[in-house]
């Protein structure tokens, strides 16, 4: 183990002090036949990040840093010398007992989120909700966020060269709930992409139910004005009024502009005869882009979070596969869009995550989704949908 912490790079603009331990189990170079990768797991020591483990994972290709002690996240990825992630006004990656989630507003939430990828769920993950009394029942997007994953692994399939991050993190409270996230991270040596499977277990004897959401988030450099949205829409609903008034460039990427305020569109996708699509934001000068593999089967619903505030205030934009539209759960429950869980039950979700750079690698994804939306027609609706 280092015996001092040392100043980390983990983002272009910022240092972070990380005690790494190269002595721990997930730490090393794991080899196959196929290459190499390298992982090195640590704890950061200073400021709001101060005890929240990190996991440093090297491909050759591409260098991510996950978040086990945030619910198993993606901070950010480098590749080809372009970051994947974004600039949030939350100086992070922020430790969750710093993360005020049961706030009485409910936005508690916003206090520690600037991932590439957070997950919202997993007894909700929508917007918060008052109960009967009028206290808190649902923060926004859940808790399984601001939970540390435990358990952590690393396994090698020699066959394929994969190599997999394994963590656990369990939603818990007695009398009501216990639903354990496995989360199954997969790297290939040389390559930027990124797979994971996540399996939610309701570890109780008593039904539930539960919602996912991948909440992906990109800025700039990869989001500029002229960036695009790519995306095999069957239906698209906008979320609000607002959203409406730009329903024709809802796929359109604008200028940062104080003041913005954000944009949501419910869409859902059309997919082959396994149920897999995809998702592309394009750069504007179309030679970088962020590709986002979805297998439907149980993420059925996707979301277009259009946030293009200035710079200093949150340039994002998110693409979110999930089981439902982020409405209060009391609204998606009584439409059907929750996953009930019988005692002992469990629910598997599968998406990649791809950063694209160069012409030929971002025109090669975007032709496979023209591939999924030829011969459709999308309904495309100019208002919001009154029953939600």
């Amino acid at each position: 183990m280092n015996a001092t912490p040392e100043l980390t790079r983990l983002r272009d603009d910022s240092l972070v002090q990380v005690h790494w331990m190269d002595d721990s189990p997930v730490s090393g170079e794991h080899s196959s036949a196929h290459g190499s990768v390298s992982t090195r797991h640590g704890v950061c020591t200073a400021g709001k990040s101060a005890g929240l483990e990190v996991i440093w994972v090297d491909t050759g290709a591409a260098r991510t840093i996950l978040l086990p002690g945030r619910g198993m996240g993606i901070w950010q990825i480098e590749a080809a010398g372009l970051r994947y992630g974004w600039k949030s006004p939350v100086d992070g990656p922020v430790h969750p007992c710093l993360v005020p989630i049961h706030d009485p507003d409910g936005l508690g939430w916003l206090e520690g989120f600037d991932e590439l990828l957070v997950r919202c769920g997993l007894e909700s993950n929508g917007a918060p909700e008052k109960g009967p009394g009028g206290g808190l029942r649902y923060p926004l997007h859940g808790r399984i966020g601001n939970l540390p994953a435990a358990d952590l692994r690393v396994e090698v399939d020699q066959e394929s060269g994969r190599v997999a991050v394994i963590g656990d993190a369990v939603e818990t409270k007695l009398f009501f709930k216990r639903l354990r996230l496995s989360s199954r991270i997969e790297f290939t040596p040389g390559a930027s992409r990124i797979d994971w499977v996540d399996t939610v277990t309701n570890e109780l004897s008593t039904p539930t139910t539960i919602q996912m959401l991948y909440h992906v988030n990109a800025g700039a450099p990869v989001l500029s004005a002229g960036a695009q949205v790519i995306a095999p829409i069957e239906q698209l609903i906008p979320k609000d009024d607002l959203s409406a008034d730009e329903i024709d460039r809802w796929h359109e990427i604008g200028p940062p502009e104080s003041g913005y305020q954000e944009r949501v569109y419910f869409a859902k996708l059309a997919a082959d005869a396994e149920g897999q699509t995809a998702v592309l934001l394009r750069g504007a000068d179309g030679d970088a882009g962020l590709g986002l593999r979805i297998d439907t089967e149980n993420l059925p619903y996707f979301i277009l979070w259009k946030n293009t505030a200035a710079m200093e205030d949150g340039y994002v934009v998110g693409l979110e596969p999930a089981t439902n539209y982020p409405n209060p759960k009391s609204r998606e429950a009584e439409r059907g869009r929750v996953v009930s869980l019988a005692g002992g039950q469990s629910v598997r979700f599968r998406v990649g995550l791809e950063p694209l750079v160069g012409l030929e690698s971002v025109r090669g994804f975007e032709q496979q989704i023209e591939q999924l939306r030829a011969g459709r027609t999308a309904e495309i609706h100019d208002r919001p949908d009154p029953h939600g």
